[in-house]
């Protein structure tokens, strides 16, 4: 006959028939946002990786696919925070002789002219910095959006090379000429939508998804007749054609939440920071703007640390519309992905 420490020992030594809670699913989407969307979505990376923020699935736009895809290749951010500290302007810019391009305008009448500066000097640079060179060898699912110019339609990409899909989807269009990719030429990715939210949320069972958007305020800048008397007025023309749209995931505060439209659960934290200017394509001011990101996104996100790493779909706050929104549609968790 067991005693009764016999028999506490025992109970103590029987392994619990309830399965451990899997921590909460994270997904990150990175906006489109020019040479300051780089600095910026570098420095809010950094700060996640700081707080101990988990990384599920990514999906990025432009200056998002940049650095999305090299955090998603395994690269080191501390040594991709120097290397883009320390770019040189012809390591991604690499415009034609004002020659070249008055010949081709003029004498061939743009016959074949796609674009001022070629791609193979940024495809260059993408990969001297990756870790990982194909979507396949990621650490995590990894979605990078452009646009086709041949369909004139979006496409998310998730397989192949990592540095031309980087490189097609930051092409801005007439400063950098289109990327071949097996047959077909791609272009900046922010025609058609700044930030890729569809192509993570609702497929990998994500509890959250914390959108990083960077793009310009250009309500805070004035009207067209104080652009043309900036410097690179044509540049900026270009960003407000690419940066005019406001999604639906966006308020005026810099921190946000809202339920995923689809209805699947999942949590949609939006930080839209409040950042320096840095107007494209200047990299001097990179490291302040890469710094104020991560602080800004320290700020935000701490006080909220404790929900997005347990129970983000219960504890985060939402407005009660959302709430009441969600309830009344029951819907559950998102189905896994491929």
């Amino acid at each position: 006959m067991k005693t009764w420490y016999q028999k506490l020992a025992a109970r103590l030594g029987r392994r619990s028939t309830t399965a451990p809670q899997s921590p909460p699913r994270i997904g990150v989407i990175l906006s489109a946002g020019g040479s300051r969307g780089v600095y910026a979505h570098t420095g809010f990376l950094l700060a996640l990786e700081q707080m101990g923020i988990p990384i599920s699935a990514a999906a990025g736009c432009s200056a998002g696919a940049v650095v999305g895809g090299i955090a998603a290749s395994g690269t080191d951010l501390k040594v991709w925070a120097d290397a883009i500290c320390r770019v040189k302007r012809e390591e991604f810019w690499t415009p034609d002789p004002v020659r070249h391009v008055i010949w081709s305008m003029a004498r061939n009448r743009g016959i074949g002219y796609t674009g001022l500066s070629g791609t193979a000097a940024g495809m260059d640079f993408f990969r001297r910095n990756l870790t990982a060179q194909t979507f396949e060898d990621c650490r995590y699912p990894l979605y990078i959006m452009a646009i086709n110019l041949d369909r004139a339609e979006k496409v998310v990409f998730s397989h192949g090379e990592l540095a031309p899909r980087m490189m097609a989807s930051a092409a801005i269009p007439v400063l950098y000429k289109p990327v071949n990719i097996d047959g077909s030429y791609y272009s900046d990715g922010a025609l058609v939508e700044l930030a890729p939210v569809d192509a993570i949320c609702c497929n990998h069972g994500l509890d959250a998804l914390i959108v990083h958007q960077v793009g310009q305020h250009f309500g805070r800048k004035g009207d067209m007749s104080e652009v043309v008397r900036q410097p690179w007025s044509l540049l900026e023309i270009i960003n407000r054609l690419l940066f005019h749209q406001r999604p639906w995931y966006l308020s005026n505060e810099e921190l946000g939440f809202k339920y995923c439209s689809c209805g699947c659960g999942a949590v949609v934290v939006v930080l839209e920071p409040e950042l320096p200017e840095l107007p494209w394509p200047h990299t001097k001011g990179g490291a302040r703007v890469l710094e104020v990101a991560r602080q800004r996104t320290e700020v935000l996100l701490r006080p909220h640390l404790d929900a997005l790493l347990t129970d983000p779909r219960q504890r985060l706050p939402l407005p009660p519309t959302d709430l009441q929104m969600q309830r009344s549609r029951g819907a559950g968790r998102c189905a896994t992905g491929q």
